[in-house]
């Protein structure tokens, strides 16, 4: 493990991304913890100081390069060079083809795919100088297609060759890259995908329960997990990976 214990994760003012910052602020890092909104990462901010690591909220457009980079150099001055990147910032767009807008296709591949190409980008600066450094990008089961989120499938596919790439890039600097491609977990997200079909939360997660083989839904913390192991030096042998979390092969 690297002495400079510095994480950033984005979308990390709820969901999957505070459950990630707040597990990484327990395994000794200190964390960046970055969202569009500086304001709304108080909360996530608040709990791992309360667990008594150290963090600091920082406001990010992640698809705007300028603002990348301001907030990485932010990062690396106010709690040191970060050696480990979380990308989870995401959006979703739902519609099927014939209805989706050019707006809700070039809204998820900029968030998605920009947004972890300009972070990327920016953080390997400082994990190549350190010799050591981690990168974990979200993906999701839905990278192997799902009606209505043709945009949010490919976006999530393209993620998982960009980090099969940054593996082999990166590999000689001490840099590892893996995707962890999450099933249904059970965030605001996807709370919000059941209002939009009109189905009552409980009854939704229950429904996808039962077709996932280990009968029940995922929650952010199982994400988190699988995080730390990927960021720790057990891991060191592992790169260019997608682990599907899911509860099964797929969910």
């Amino acid at each position: 493990m690297s002495d400079n214990r510095v994480a950033i994760v984005t979308g990390a003012a709820r969901g999957i991304g505070a459950a990630t910052a707040v597990r990484l602020g327990r395994e000794g890092f200190a964390v960046a913890v970055c969202d569009l909104d500086e304001a709304a990462c108080a909360g996530t901010v608040e709990q791992i100081g309360g667990d008594g690591g150290k963090a600091i909220a920082v406001g990010v457009d992640v698809s705007d390069a300028a603002q990348v980079s301001a907030a990485v150099a932010r990062v690396a001055a106010e709690l040191g060079p970060p050696v480990v990147l979380v990308n989870n910032a995401g959006v979703t767009r739902d519609n099927l083809l014939f209805k989706m807008t050019d707006d809700d296709w070039d809204t998820v591949m900029a968030v998605h795919l920009r947004g972890s190409f300009l972070m990327s980008r920016a953080a390997q600066e400082h994990m190549t100088k350190a010799g050591w450094g981690r990168i974990v990008n979200l993906s999701s089961v839905s990278a192997l297609g799902n009606r209505g989120q043709v945009n949010y499938s490919a976006a999530k596919a393209g993620l998982q060759g960009f980090t099969k790439t940054l593996a082999i890039e990166l590999g000689k600097f001490g840099v590892t890259a893996n995707a962890i491609a999450p099933g249904f977990i059970a965030t605001e997200m996807t709370a919000a995908t059941a209002a939009r079909v009109g189905v009552e939360w409980e009854d939704f997660k229950a429904a996808a329960a039962k077709e996932i083989p280990v009968r029940r839904v995922g929650v952010p913390e199982d994400i988190a997990g699988t995080v730390a192991f990927l960021v720790s030096d057990d891991a060191s042998f592992v790169s260019g990976q997608v682990i599907y979390v899911a509860g099964g092969p797929r969910a």
